[in-house]
């Protein structure tokens, strides 16, 4: 590895799905990973297989907890190489089976909205004066944010709260690139447990999406909202 060459990328939710699926992608890549999951057994099984390939640091935690979000920041800060990219993927879904809006329990909707809005945002903060010149921000979001799907209220309002926050930052940080990014329905565990006691084995797996992401991260595209599966193989 090059260090002159190397990229330092943060990836929330990493231990599955689509963050381990992209993780496990930029390692083959060498780029340097700071990674952060909240089950910390599984973090560690992820950090020892990516270590093979490239320098890993694993952060177990909640990046709903602000004493989290200090630690990854400190993480960026030691690296001394500053943060190329920051990659919001940790989500919370919420009461499965999705509860009707006018029935849902207002503790859990406040739950969702601080893992899936304002942590994101928080994170960002954290690690602004780190984030090296053009570095790429990526919230992960989904058509729930943008489709009215009957049981969706909590998880959808809060990826379309995601997708305003992303759009305002992108108009007040024009220096760098903020996509949020549509992976579509893909076959993980938080998938199957929006519906429960369905067979999702039609659904893609999430590699399926990272071709796409890669091609944000590397390539010179405008900040935006992005179908993941729809970038892929364009120049």
């Amino acid at each position: 590895m090059n260090p002159k060459l190397t990229k330092t990328v943060l990836i929330t939710g990493a231990s599955r799905g689509l963050g381990l699926s992209l993780a496990r992608a930029l390692a083959q890549k060498e780029w340097k990973l700071i990674l952060t999951a909240r089950t910390k057994d599984v973090l560690e099984s992820v950090r020892a297989e990516l270590a093979a390939c490239t320098a890993v640091l694993a952060i177990p935690g909640d990046v709903s907890d602000p004493h989290i979000r200090e630690a990854l920041a400190n993480a960026v800060r030691a690296a001394c190489c500053g943060l190329d990219v920051l990659v919001n993927n940790a989500s919370l879904l919420g009461p499965s089976p999705q509860p009707h809006l006018l029935d849902y329990p207002l503790d859990a909707l406040e739950a969702i909205y601080r893992a899936n809005v304002f942590a994101p945002l928080a994170l960002t903060q954290a690690v602004r004066d780190l984030l090296n010149p053009g570095a790429r921000i990526l919230n992960i979001t989904s058509d729930a944010a943008v489709n009215a799907y009957d049981g969706w209220g909590g998880y959808g309002s809060s990826k379309s709260a995601l997708e305003q926050i992303s759009a305002v930052l992108a108009v007040e940080e024009p220096l760098l690139r903020f996509y949020w990014i549509d992976p579509g329905d893909m076959r993980t565990q938080m998938h199957q447990e929006a519906f429960p006691g369905e067979d999702i084995s039609d659904r893609p797996l999430p590699e399926v999406s990272v071709p796409g992401i890669v091609a944000l991260i590397d390539g010179d595209y405008p900040s935006g909202r992005y179908a993941a599966r729809d970038v892929r193989g364009r120049e």
